[in-house]
């Protein structure tokens, strides 16, 4: 269990670092293209990874109003509000605030920058279709979600996708304009590593998604580890993925913007490996087979 959580962050974090390399690529590639010197890099670089810590304080808020997640107290909901308090205390953790989905759909996700500023929303279905060890499992996930920071890592890969999109839009918009100009007054057009660049160019944004995806992945895999660290018992959770995976039922509180946060992607199915590829989360069998492995 401990070398699964292992692997799982030193995958993230190298997965972060090629993340950044790419961004310094297109930039690097951008230069080379219309001759500014491998030194235009550096500002570039520095101005992604200021905006990458620049966006997400108000991020819970807007996921909780977008899911139409209400607050909920102790007296409300006591059978959520224990699992919480719990699991908060064993994993040493300041409790989060507990929110409830009206939608018989199970599922759940957590939010919040950081410990101080969680949340934990969970569906009306969730509590009424888990028994006490699989929402335990489910809750443990969401609370290593807290613990891990994941919430924060994940706001920080999507603004570097953000960048690394926008980056790409804004130097091929270049190209078109001042590169058509540049090549017939003789500047590099014809010149290969230039055609290279262009083509790192136009394939960085869809590189970008792809590594986005493959980080959610790693970091779903990586919550429920710990989550199974945490409660000790990593067969409720296995068993609560096979329930909420085998559950039809659509979830109308989720959204393209907010899919990717819940326990299980309401959004999409695992329809082969080339298709997982394209996926925030791995498949079902594979992350019980990882538990039960476990």
């Amino acid at each position: 269990m401990f070398d699964e959580i292992a692997g799982n962050r030193r995958r993230s974090y190298l997965l972060l670092f090629v993340f950044v390399l790419l961004i310094a690529g297109i930039v690097y590639a951008f230069g080379l293209y219309f001759e500014l010197g491998q030194y235009f890099v550096v500002p570039a670089v520095i101005f992604a990874l200021l905006m990458s810590w620049g966006s997400y304080y108000y991020s819970d808020k807007i996921v909780l109003a977008m899911s139409s997640a209400k607050p909920v107290t102790r007296e409300e909901e006591p059978y959520l509000w224990n699992t919480v308090e719990g699991l908060s205390i064993a994993a040493g953790l300041p409790m989060p605030r507990p929110f409830i989905i009206e939608d018989s759909a199970p599922n759940a996700f957590a939010t919040g920058r950081d410990p101080q500023h969680a949340a934990i929303a969970v569906t009306r279905g969730l509590l009424e279709k888990l028994n006490r060890l699989e929402l335990e499992g489910v809750v443990a996930h969401e609370m290593s979600h807290v613990q891990n920071y994941d919430i924060r890592f994940m706001t920080l890969v999507t603004v570097l996708v953000g960048t690394v999109v926008l980056l790409s839009d804004w130097m091929m918009r270049s190209l078109w304009y001042g590169g058509g100009r540049r090549r017939r007054s003789g500047g590099r057009g014809g010149n290969p590593l230039a055609l290279i660049a262009l083509i790192f160019v136009i394939l960085s944004p869809i590189i970008a998604q792809l590594m986005r995806f493959a980080l959610s992945r790693q970091r779903e895999f990586l919550a429920d580890a710990s989550g199974a660290l945490l409660t000790r018992y990593p067969e409720g959770l296995a068993s609560a993925l096979e329930k909420l995976s085998a559950d039809k039922e659509p979830l109308e509180a989720a959204n393209k913007a907010t899919a990717h946060l819940y326990i299980i992607n309401p959004l999409t199915e695992h329809r082969g490996k080339l298709n997982s590829l394209f996926s925030t989360h791995p498949p079902i069998e594979e992350r019980v087979e990882r538990l039960r492995g476990m």
